[in-house]
């Protein structure tokens, strides 16, 4: 449980809830392991550009009831920022309300489904900004924040919020000063978005004894539908819709009730993707359950999950640590509703198999960390996961590449599905038909889709030349391959010798882009010429100075084919020693400084740890005879970069990318390879940590003496055998038993 500043509060009965929640998980009151709820602070990373949330929600829940201070990120006038992604920014001094589903760690702003906000008295008919300006500045001092709870106090309309969650419900209570007549704004017209343009475009919402219910159809990444449900704990004795502004195309109704022996109202909002039916047998999952009820069995899953995870080391350690795992198991997200039905990226209403479907599948950045995270965490989510690709498949003919509210974006690059479900196989899950899976990959990798180069390119030149592909050729000609890799290895795992032997040579061409005068990824075009003239440090993005490479520099791409090919990337580089040397430089070669809108903050060298094509290079000294080096810059990176304030994330999350990256780091492994099931080890960041399955199978890690002295893993014994590869598979972890590291001081011949 988290809290800003000291001071008391009147509002002692939501204070006293909470306290007690607390106590029971620290005495294991909803589970006999131990919770670990109390060390997460939601607030990390709601400020910088983590993009982060405070609000409520379940693991991988649909809805998440959260503040919003802004619902524009962008402007005339700042056309590149996205500071309000998630709605919230810490030290943005007034809350707008309260909207109910919000993306963790996005890149673009989106979702805020109707927003809520209460009032004290009566704000209708005085002064014509009253029906504008709902907004309120908030005591700092009241807000509270840990999984699953948010509480705060609107400074100005006089109202404490508490805000809660199910899967697909989330609970509202507000407390007034005393009994009177109150207000709550129902604003469906709201919503996160990265123009200043109206982003709904149809409603059909009306208000009906205590519930107001409806759809909104709307544009910004995605054009999606968004059907819910409010309903309150009594009727209103008024309901008044506001005067339509300009660009208007859903209502804005304040409804008010008075509270004659009480003073405290509630809602409860429920959100479906299908229709307002939908919504309302959503709405059931939370019939008869008091608020302090569902506020503990939030507590109890988010103790479930976290639990699967126990490490001793400093406060600081423990608090970042279970912060990133909370932030990077709150997607993607199940968006079905309790019958199982969603809306398809078509369009249509569908019925998941098995249950499940999940969106919020920002791809390209969590394919790396994120998903290989969920198979040992969470593996009972893994098979609906990839079930949801195949089904994404069924509807468009592709896989998807980022996803929201269950529709296509088309953002960013590459086939980033392909790694998730040849990782899944590679680790035995079965759960899913694999050649249907390998059919969908198969004809990704081929048809030509929306925002996608043209594979035809690839297959005639060995590579996307920049005349051709006018915007990340490099980058799109690296992404291509760790599919290609991903089909390579799923067609060999079905017996399809033939195929597989296509694809990995198909993936091999990112060769062909490795210029021998500098020895990095550079452009060419369709005659082969190199690109001219070449600046392998200015970095590039497809809305800011587009160029080869895709939210990076020609050296942060430059280590891309290591995602699928480490030891051909050595090998093509002049071996491990030249290898060592290219990553010495790396890291110490002066980039062109911080931008956050080229994700490039978080700096060592030309190394920018807030975007994801550096993710994986320091791990990659484990190929070179000077692993301690990568050892070092990891314990650097992980102590300099995270912080238990709300600045404490260093970029962007991407829908929990940047955190998985943390507990890896800290557990001493990460996945280079994504589809290859395997990770390669270094040197843990605490001196023990224990991974428990779902199946009460233990796996512990021991580094006995790790510390900033002692940062080197020199050797590493699985259940008393020698690791000289100094690689663990998935297989191995899942099977229990103990990773023990030998740590020593760093050679003297390290930098």
């Amino acid at each position: 449980m988290n809290r800003v500043g000291h001071a008391a509060t009147t509002l002692t009965v939501s204070r006293i809830s909470v306290a007690l929640l607390g106590l029971a998980s620290l005495c294991g009151w909803a589970s006999a392991a131990p919770s670990y709820t109390f060390l997460v602070d939601p607030l990390i990373g709601t400020a910088g550009s983590g993009h982060t949330f405070p609000g409520a929600t379940v693991p991988f829940g649909m809805v998440a009831p959260s503040p919003d201070n802004a619902d524009r990120s962008r402007s005339a006038e700042n056309a590149f920022s996205n500071a309000f992604a998630s709605g919230y920014r810490f030290n943005a001094p007034r809350i707008q309300g309260f909207s109910n589903t919000h993306i963790s760690g996005g890149g673009i702003p989106e979702l805020g489904d109707v927003l809520l906000q209460p009032a004290f008295g009566t704000r209708t008919g005085g002064r014509a900004r009253r029906l504008e300006d709902w907004s309120s500045r908030y005591d700092k001092s009241s807000e509270w924040a840990k999984p699953g709870y948010y509480a705060v106090t609107l400074a100005d309309l006089h109202a404490h919020v508490e805000v809660t969650a199910t899967q697909r419900v989330a609970l509202h209570r507000y407390t007034f000063p005393r009994p009177g007549v109150v207000q709550v704004l129902v604003d469906a017209q709201h919503g996160l978005s990265a123009s200043t343009t109206p982003r709904v475009t149809a409603s059909d919402v009306t208000v009906t004894g205590r519930e107001v219910a409806g759809t909104v159809d709307s544009r910004n990444g995605v054009e999606r539908r968004a059907a819910f449900v409010v309903r309150f704990d009594r009727a209103p004795f008024k309901a008044e819709k506001l005067p339509e502004r300009e660009g208007d195309r859903a209502p804005r109704w304040v409804l008010s009730f008075y509270l004659q022996n009480s003073t405290q109202l509630q809602a409860r909002v429920a959100m479906s993707t299908t229709d307002v039916e939908g919504a309302r047998r959503n709405l059931a999952e939370a019939d008869g359950r008091w608020f302090e009820v569902v506020m503990r069995d939030a507590d109890r899953l988010w103790a479930q999950v976290l639990g699967r995870v126990r490490i001793e080391g400093t406060e600081r350690t423990r608090r970042i640590f279970y912060t990133a795992l909370y932030h990077a198991l709150m997607h993607p997200s199940d968006i079905a509703d309790v019958d199982g039905r969603y809306r398809s990226p078509s369009g249509e209403v569908a019925v998941a198999r098995g249950g499940a479907y999940y969106s919020t599948l920002a791809l390209w950045d969590t394919y790396r960390a994120v998903h290989p995270l969920i198979t040992l965490v969470a593996p009972e989510r893994v098979d609906g996961i990839v079930q949801t690709l195949i089904d994404h498949h069924r509807a468009l003919g592709y896989l998807p590449l980022w996803t929201v509210w269950g529709r296509e974006a088309y953002t960013l690059i590459g086939n980033p599905a392909l790694p998730v479900i040849a990782d899944a196989l590679a680790k035995g899950f079965k759960g899913f038909d694999a050649n249907e899976a390998l059919a969908a990959m198969l004809t990704t990798s081929t048809t030509d889709r929306p925002n996608a180069p043209p594979w035809g390119a690839l297959d005639l030149y060995g590579y996307f030349p920049f005349d051709i592909v006018a915007e990340g050729a490099v980058s799109k000609t690296l992404d291509a391959g760790i599919g290609d890799d991903a089909v390579a290895r799923v067609a060999a795992s079905l017996g399809r010798a033939d195929l597989a032997r296509a694809f990995a040579e198909r993936a091999k061409s990112w060769r062909r882009l490795l210029d021998p005068q500098t020895g990095l990824m550079r452009g060419r075009d369709s005659k082969g010429a190199w690109r001219e003239p070449f600046d392998p440090v200015a970095p590039h993005s497809a809305l800011k100075d587009p160029g080869d490479t895709t939210e990076s520099s020609a050296w942060q791409y430059s280590f891309t084919p290591a995602l699928h090919d480490p030891q051909g990337l050595v090998d093509a580089m002049g071996g491990s020693r030249s290898f060592g040397a290219m990553l010495d430089r790396f890291f110490a070669l002066r980039g062109r400084g911080a931008d956050e809108d080229l994700g490039q903050e978080a700096l060592i060298g030309s190394y920018a740890h807030s975007n994801e094509p550096s993710h994986h290079v320091a791990w990659l000294y484990a190929w070179t005879d000077t692993p301690w080096k990568g050892h070092d810059l990891l314990r650097r990176i992980a102590y300099d970069f995270y912080d238990i304030d709300p600045a404490g994330i260093p970029g962007n999350d991407d829908s929990g990318q940047m955190s998985a990256w943390y507990v890896f780091a800290v557990l001493g492994m990460y996945p280079v390879v994504p589809a290859s099931g395997r990770f390669v080890l270094a040197a843990p960041q605490v001196p023990k940590a224990d991974i428990h399955g779902p199946d009460g199978r233990v796996f512990r890690i021991r580094a006995p003496g790790s510390s900033p002295a002692r940062p080197y893993a020199e050797s590493a014994q699985l259940n008393g055998r020698s690791l000289p590869g100094f690689e663990l598979s998935w297989a191995d972890i899942r099977a229990g038993g103990e990773l023990v590291f030998t740590m020593v001081p760093l050679p003297e011949t390290s930098p």
